[in-house]
């Protein structure tokens, strides 16, 4: 959550901040509650000193005698009782609200960031991978068809399974799938990444201290409940993404200096209610309610998490670059950011076979495989992560930072369609051949059961 005393002593400077991100909030009455309960507060503090001073002058009374007096201060210590149960009454329940209200509040973004209303507005940084590009088919096959072709990728029986938008991966699917997790493991663990296997639930406390609870509950899948029921802190939800379990498992602690910078990477199977859009992005596997990421997090001092995030980007690239995948850079603007990010960039790779209208002018589309993000103190606020910078100084929060190295599918999609070959088969880059016993084209398989009868070349 944002720092409250940015709040109350730069209103305007969140409230321009929040109107750059398209958020509407109301600020004054927030602002109007905050100082009611600062008034509760300091007024039951008084109350509670002075019914201390009087219940200390008591017992001298009896001692000198004095019956009425104490009579007198006993009568008006069970007065100050009350009144304070009142006045503590009602600033908790202030207090509860100005909390509530306060997690429905996004991160500031960075004055780094650009002013923009949506992804329109993102700003391009940089493409690599272009000047050098493999030779394609004549016709690149959309990785919907040619996963069928092939019978690597089986849409109807995940359908049938599970429900839309879950798949099988078969044969020579699931090995390129298996050897991508753990390349980009090996990856990432030569960059420094201490490895995780987390749980795959996790509990709404921890959905709240990275920000998906509550804004984003609809997008998640709870267990033993719907969503629209109230949940409490131990109820738990399908992992939406590594992040939640990576980041709240120091919650409530204090990391050294000494420990920082932390970086941990983890694989996890993924779990979003996210509803896919029109045309090509309801067809295959760009957008599927699970899918594997690779996911790393980092946590970090304060002053070096901007650095870190240049870095944590390079860390995320160098995978499609020692895959020779194409993409770019971009740099989303304020009203493009996640919920709880103060400054992003995505890594959209290059899929050549369906023309998008924003497109590279070589064709096809760009898919986000990766969000590098700072979150600055935001999550750290949320979750209760603290550092002491030195061994005698006060705790203080710390910054936090992820992206994808990356989400499977989308860089599946990618290479089936960048590396298929005219003849239908598809190129094992060179960098996961030896995660795939030497394989160096995945030639597809025969289909199976009575449906392979009526299987052919699509007209």
């Amino acid at each position: 959550m944002i720092d409250q005393t940015t709040l109350r002593e730069q209103p305007e400077a969140v409230r321009e901040a929040l109107e750059n991100r398209g958020t509407d909030i109301d600020l004054d009455d927030l602002l109007e509650t905050d100082e009611r309960w600062r008034e509760l507060k300091a007024r039951g503090d008084e109350l509670r000193h002075k019914r201390n001073e009087i219940t200390d002058t008591i017992g001298e009374l009896v001692a000198d005698g004095k019956d009425e007096e104490r009579k007198e201060a006993i009568a008006e210590s069970k007065e100050l009782k009350a009144e304070i149960e009142d006045v503590e009454a009602e600033a908790t329940e202030l207090r509860d609200e100005l909390d509530e209200r306060l997690l429905e509040i996004p991160q500031l973004p960075d004055e780094s960031v650009p002013v923009g209303e949506d992804e329109g507005d993102n700003v391009e940084d940089r493409r690599w991978g272009f000047d050098d590009m493999r030779a394609l088919p004549d016709e690149v096959v959309p990785h919907y068809d040619l996963g069928e072709d092939l019978d690597i990728i089986d849409e109807a029986r995940g359908a049938k399974t599970t429900g839309s938008g879950f798949y099988f991966l078969k044969g020579d699917g699931a090995r390129l799938e298996h050897a991508l997790i753990q390349f980009m493991l090996d990856v990432h663990r030569e960059q420094d990444y201490v490895d995780l296997l987390p749980p795959v639930p996790v509990n709404s406390k921890s959905m709240r201290g990275t920000g998906q609870l509550p804004k984003f509950a609809d997008d998640a899948y709870r267990l033993g409940g719907s969503n629209e029921e109230e949940y409490e802190d131990e109820d738990l939800w399908l992992c939406p993404t590594a992040e939640v379990p990576v980041t709240n498992m120091y919650a409530d602690d204090i990391l050294l200096k000494d420990d920082l910078p932390l970086k941990h990477q983890a694989y996890t199977p993924n779990f979003r209610r996210e509803a896919g859009e029109h045309g090509t992005e309801t067809r295959g596997i760009v957008r599927v309610h699970q899918f594997n990421k690779v996911e790393l997090v980092n946590f970090v001092e304060p002053e070096n998490s901007y650095d870190r995030l240049e870095g944590l980007l390079s860390e995320a690239e160098e995978v499609l670059q020692q895959l020779g995948l194409p993409y770019r850079i971009l740099e989303l603007c304020t009203g493009d950011l996640t919920f709880a990010s103060a400054k992003t960039y995505d890594i959209e790779i290059w899929a050549p076979a369906d023309d998008m209208d924003d497109g590279p002018d070589e064709g096809g589309r760009w898919l986000e495989v990766s969000s590098a993000s700072n979150f600055e103190a935001f999550q750290a606020r949320r979750a209760g992560l603290r550092y002491r910078p030195e061994r005698h100084e006060s705790a203080d929060y710390l910054h936090t930072l992820n992206a994808s190295g990356l989400a499977l599918p989308r860089v599946m999609v990618a290479l089936l369609e960048y590396y298929q070959n005219e003849d239908g088969t598809v190129t094992v880059p060179e960098a996961l051949q030896p995660y795939m016993g030497g394989q160096e084209v995945i030639e597809g398989h025969e289909k199976v059961g009575e449906s392979a009868l009526g299987s052919g070349e699509r007209e």
